[in-house]
């Protein structure tokens, strides 16, 4: 549904004040339910921004720091796990501007959005729920289409192009559900880079091809904080939890000992893909280092934090989709 200009989902968080009944009242204004965990975190940045001037903090970037990450619960979130959901994929042919992958509750058949629907954390403890949207190996630029209704896989665009990578990818490419790099926030220790407006990238370096459109749990090992025209664009290290190596890899000094050369491969060939085509590289704030698992945390929760703004219609943004 389209608010003056923003997208927001009317029946997806509560429009209406609890009643008093289910908790107390501070100063005649604010209602606190019994479940008030469930947004403890956006209370926290409502209030803060307010003390502030209505100003806006990028946590993870190591600008000021409303709420410690110990504060994020996955209690109260909702969303559906991969088990509930099914594709179906659109009669055009891969590498036609009509193919799409698009994604249905299993149990009532309603298409869905991949990136709102499906929640961000898996049942698989202190893992996320991963969509891949370009296996390993393969060329074609495929992402979820934020600006499209119900957010379906199709292959990016440019000047009425389909955009294809100049060479293959060598890991699986895709992005995590219910999070959001908000275009409104700068990053102070990241050149003050504002967000990217897309969902959180994750590169995931396991030993299999994992289908596009396929969702799967996730553990985070590491991050890189990459520079795109101007914009921040994390890019989340991680490894699909069923993986043989998963058990062994915890942070990304482990991903350094037991795979030699992963870590700077990502690196390199995020630098310089866009070359070809005659763009300048890629830069890496943070000294060009992968961060590790904390920060790499941090990111993950602060993104959904983002994205929770969005789908509740606090940050509008043109053109987003959002059911």
């Amino acid at each position: 549904m389209w608010v003056g200009g923003c997208a927001r989902r009317v029946d997806r968080f509560r429009d209406t004040v609890p009643a008093p009944a289910r908790g107390g009242t501070l100063r005649g204004v604010l209602v606190l339910p019994q479940d008030v965990e469930e947004n403890l975190l956006m209370l926290f940045q409502v209030l803060a921004r307010r003390a502030l001037g209505g100003h806006r903090f990028a946590t993870a970037a190591g600008a000021k720091r409303l709420c410690p990450v110990s504060c994020f619960s996955t209690a109260g979130s909702s969303g559906l796990q991969p088990s509930q959901v099914q594709l179906t994929t659109s009669d055009a042919k891969l590498g036609t501007p009509e193919f799409k992958i698009h994604f249905l509750d299993a149990k009532s058949g309603d298409t869905i959005s991949p990136w709102h629907d499906i929640s961000l954390f898996s049942e698989r403890e202190g893992c996320f729920n991963m969509l891949n949207e370009i296996p390993r190996y393969t060329t074609p630029k495929m992402e979820v289409a934020t600006k499209m209704e119900f957010n379906p896989i199709v292959q990016d665009e440019k000047k009425g192009k389909l955009r294809n990578y100049h060479g293959p990818l060598y890991w699986n490419y895709g992005c995590l559900t219910q999070t959001w790099e908000d275009p409104t926030v700068q990053h102070p220790a990241v050149e003050n880079c504002n967000g990217d407006n897309d969902p959180l990238d994750v590169v995931e370096i396991g030993s299999d091809t994992i289908p596009m459109g396929a969702i799967v749990p996730v553990k985070p090992l590491g991050i890189f904080s990459m520079i795109d025209d101007g914009e921040l664009d994390w890019k989340l290290i991680a490894i699909r939890v069923d993986d043989p190596a998963a058990d062994k890899l915890h942070d990304i000094a482990d991903v350094e000992k037991h795979f030699p050369g992963t870590v700077s491969g990502i690196r390199e060939w995020f630098r310089w893909y866009k070359t070809p085509d005659g763009k300048p590289i890629n830069a890496f704030g943070h000294g060009e280092r992968a961060l590790g698992k904390d920060m790499a945390l941090e990111v993950i929760h602060e993104t959904h934090a983002f994205w929770q703004a969005l789908a509740r219609g606090e940050t509008c943004v043109d053109k987003i989709w959002i059911p």
